[in-house]
This record gives C-alpha cells, structure tokens and sequence, in this order.
C-alpha cells in the first residue's frame, strides 16, 4: 500500500499530516484556547492506517494458494518428470493444466474445482504469469507419493519463485504497493495424488478479508494504483479498514476523490513534500465539494486524508490517489461510521456534535505540511 497521509482537522481548522512509515510525524500538540474540541492524533492515524496494509498482506498470504485443493478427479494421471511442466487435466476442462503466461483464469467455486479460462478484457479473478514443476526440484520433498504442501510451505514457494517470476512477467513494472499482489494456484489434494506437480503463478487483487475481487484488463495494461472510485465507502472491522461496502453500512471511511498525480506532475517523480503541497489543496477542494461546504468537514468532526505515491510505485506507473473523510479513535484505528458523508450520519452510533464555532476575526492556522521521507 501507497504512504497514507491524513489532514486531521480539528476545531480551529488546524491539520496535521501522519504518513505511514515508521518516521515521527509533527504533533501539534494538546488543545488550546485556539483549538476549542478535541485534538486527532497524527500517530494514531499513522497506526490505524497501518493496519490496513497490515489487512493487505494478510490477505495475500491467504488467497496466494488454494490449500483446499481442486477436488475434480476426472482424467487425472501421473506426472512424469520430462524437464518441463505437463498437464494432467485435474481440473474438469483441463484450464489448470493448460493455462500458460499471459492467460486470464477465473471460478466461482471455493475451491475453484470450475476454474475456467477466460478473455482477459473479461472479468477474472487471476492473470498467469509464469509455470513452475517442482518435479524438476532435487529431493523428494515433491517426488512420487510426498505429502501435498500446507500453506505456509506454499507460501514460501510463491515468495522464491512467483514474486521474480511476475517482476520478469511485467517487466520490472510490478508495483508492491498497489492493488495486485503475487499469487500461487496450486493443483490441489486430488491433483497433487495423481502425480501433479506444476503451480501457477500469477496476479491477483486481494481483499483485505482475503477474497479475490475482480479484474478487468491485463495488469500491464493498467494503473496499478490501490484506489477506489469517490463515493465507495470501506467497511470496518474491530476499527479497522476493510473491503468495500455499501455507505449504509459501518464503515471506516469514504473515498471523496481519486486524484491522478501524473496530470500534475509531468516531469518525473514528486517527492512528498510537493505531493503533499498539491494535494492538501486539492484534497480540500474535494471535500468542500463532496460535503456541499467548507465547513462540513469541521461540523461533522471528520479527518480528512489522503494517499502518497513513492518512488519504487512511480517507477512501476502507479499515478493515482485518493483523497477520504473518516473519523478516528483516540485509542486507535477508526470510528464506525454508517451513511455517507455527503449526508446524515451516524459517528459509532451518535449523531456528530458539531464543535463550538470559531471566535469572530480569529484566523484558521494553515495546515502542517506533512513530514517528509
């Protein structure tokens, strides 16, 4: 995930900006005569957005194999050690067995038993990259009769072999923090007893509850960017961030724009600071905007933050961000937050008390600018 940072607004219109590394950040500091209400944490955002890319790693590791395993048992034989990865059809049309690079492949099965490829303009659920026979490896970890892998050992053979193999696929264009990880299909329980032996590996857009979402298009054809369309709301879990969901529903927080960087600056990367230059305006604009006035954010009591892209995704052609309003705890993470911001809603279960108004000929401090690399 792209470097979140968040312009937490409080009564007075004060912001600071928390980004997701493990750097300090600026803390203006406890409330004042000039702050009337209560103070947002930058470090608090800092950890709460944490724990979404910690969501996105978790779900990668579970949707990376199907441990389950391909349960079709229809025309399966024993695969010969030839040099080269072979089909034996363990799955019914023989797409596992015969899908190669550049292939698109998707189900709708939990086990994915009517995996089925499919054009790659259509909607799937993975993109092969490249073919890996482990009958071809030394020992007998994978010979004739070896115990089918767990999950973790899976695991480890996606990070050695499908994370290189998706960097040559792509070439040198894969962006870690974007909104496709590296995944692993592996032939199943039936499969690997009938001698199977070949994995897949490929792309695929996890949900951060570990459900693979669709994609449409090739990857290399794309913006990698982890963003969402403004308007989409982003369900809650135990005050974290989740996966898309209706805004009548609990969520963390509301997507208000998506911003394309690379419309702004054409003339190689930008660093955060003039990320954060650009999009503290911008962002801001977009709020007034979706919340119908300058003073919505304020009366809601709602933090608005946005993305920042660094160099190893600018590189890969990530370009866009995302500018949200959500509301944060002061223990940590997120509040819950049902309807959409652009309307009535409810803060953990209350209506928001607006803070009181800002003292007549009293300026608004400019926000803190956002702390750099």
């Amino acid at each position: 995930m792209s470097d979140e940072h968040a312009n937490e607004r409080d009564a007075s219109g004060r912001g600071d900006d928390a980004r997701l590394d493990t750097e300090a950040t600026r803390d203006s500091g406890t409330p004042s005569a000039d702050k009337p209400g209560h103070h947002l944490s930058a470090t608090m955002t800092r950890r709460a957005l944490a724990a979404i890319a910690l969501g996105a790693i978790i779900a990668a590791i579970a949707t990376a194999v199907f441990s389950g395993g391909f349960k079709s048992e229809n025309d399966l034989s024993t695969h010969a050690n030839t040099g080269g990865p072979m089909s034996t059809g363990a799955v019914s049309g023989s797409a596992f067995g015969t899908a190669h690079a550049g292939d698109c492949l998707t189900w709708t099965e939990d086990d994915a038993s009517d995996l089925e490829k499919v054009d790659c303009s259509s909607e799937h659920l993975f993109e092969v990259a490249s073919e890996v026979d482990l009958s071809n490896f030394p020992g007998t970890e994978f010979g004739p009769g070896s115990k089918f892998p767990g999950v973790l050992r899976f695991s480890q053979l996606r990070d050695e072999h499908c994370t290189p193999a998706v960097n040559e696929y792509l070439g040198a264009k894969f962006d870690p923090n974007g909104k496709f990880s590296v995944g692993l299909i592996n032939p199943g329980v039936a499969g690997w007893a009938a001698g199977e032996r070949t994995l897949r590996c490929g792309l695929q857009y996890s949900g951060t509850t570990g459900n693979p979402q669709p994609i449409y298009g090739t990857v290399a054809g794309q913006d990698q960017s982890k963003t969402w369309d403004a308007g989409t709301c982003i369900g809650i879990n135990q005050n974290v961030p989740t996966d898309p969901v209706p805004c009548t529903d609990p969520h963390a927080f509301e997507v208000i724009s998506l911003v394309d960087l690379g419309a702004k600056f054409t003339g190689g990367f930008p660093d955060i600071p003039d990320q954060d230059k650009y999009l503290e305006e911008t962002c801001t604009q977009a709020s007034n905007e979706f919340l119908g006035s300058p003073d919505a954010l304020r009366n809601k009591t709602l933090t608005l933050f946005w993305d920042n892209i660094d160099l190893t995704s600018w590189l890969a052609g990530s370009r866009k961000v995302t500018c949200s309003v959500g509301k944060e705890l002061d223990t940590g993470g997120f509040a819950s937050i049902v309807n959409s911001a652009k309307g009535d809603i409810l803060i953990n279960g209350a209506p928001p008390i607006p803070p009181p108004p800002v003292p007549e000929g009293r300026s608004l401090p400019v926000p803190l600018p956002g702390a750099g690399n």
